[in-house]
């Protein structure tokens, strides 16, 4: 997705499991409106392959898009790209960070436990059906998109999340919104998440995990969060402060 800058703030958006850059799409589209710069980049496995990429060459990517901006950055993630964020967030020391049903760090319990293989095979095991229940808010046409779109992902980092990640509690403004029909990260974990950060709280009545994204909500929840960045003091400012 195209970078800009405006007036020096950039969003750098983080995607979930077996996703891409691709759906934070109506984000985009909703933050570019509004005079935000976005950038969307796919996280990549490593040179060996899927099975061989771990959480770190991921946690790498992000540092590095973060790096790559001319301003601390607005840094938004999803599910296991929310952890990733917050997982760099401390170092990056953002502008402002948000979450969206992230998958929970070490020390916060709650979310969906299992075991899973080396080789998450999720372009090839995909169904329409399938998609179809992960994203029951969305219409058809975006559980198109996204069933066409779904990747393969390594289960050695999902197993890595799913065991917890340690990570440092930002000191930027945060945001953490929560879907309330959430099956995978339920909303009482996020709402426990948000109350250890410090972090701001919003509950996305009707929504999926992937429904703040891809669901008939995510316009709203765009905007809303446009609403949120606008109400931040300037770029320069003390984001610290209380």
């Amino acid at each position: 997705m195209q970078h800009k800058s405006i007036d020096g703030l950039h969003v750098v958006c983080v995607h979930g499991a077996g996703a891409g850059g691709w759906e934070w799409g109506i984000w985009a589209r909703t933050l570019n409106v509004r005079g935000f710069g976005v950038i969307a980049p796919d996280l990549m496995p490593a040179a060996a392959g899927v099975v061989a990429t771990q959480f770190a060459d991921y946690r790498k990517q992000v540092l590095a898009w973060c790096s790559a901006t001319t301003a601390p950055p607005v840094l938004v993630g999803a599910s296991l790209g929310g952890l990733l964020a917050l997982s760099v967030a401390a170092e990056i020391r953002p502008a402002a960070l948000i979450l969206v049903n992230p998958v929970p760090p070490l020390g916060v319990a709650g979310g969906l436990v299992r075991t899973w293989p080396a080789l998450v095979a999720w372009s090839r095991t995909r169904s329409r059906a399938g998609t179809r229940g992960s994203i029951p808010d969305a219409d058809d046409a975006a559980r198109m998109y996204a069933y066409r779109r779904w990747r393969d992902e390594s289960g050695a980092v999902l197993n890595a999340a799913q065991r917890g990640i340690a990570i440092d509690v930002p000191t930027c403004r945060m945001l953490v919104l929560a879907s309330a029909d959430d099956r995978d990260v339920p909303c009482a974990t996020t709402r426990a998440l948000a109350g250890l950060l410090g972090a701001d709280f919003e509950k996305i009545a009707g929504a999926s995990h992937v429904g703040p994204l891809l669901g008939r909500s995510a316009p709203t929840v765009a905007s809303r969060v446009c609403d949120w960045l606008a109400a931040l003091p300037s770029p320069g400012a003390d984001l610290t402060a209380p």
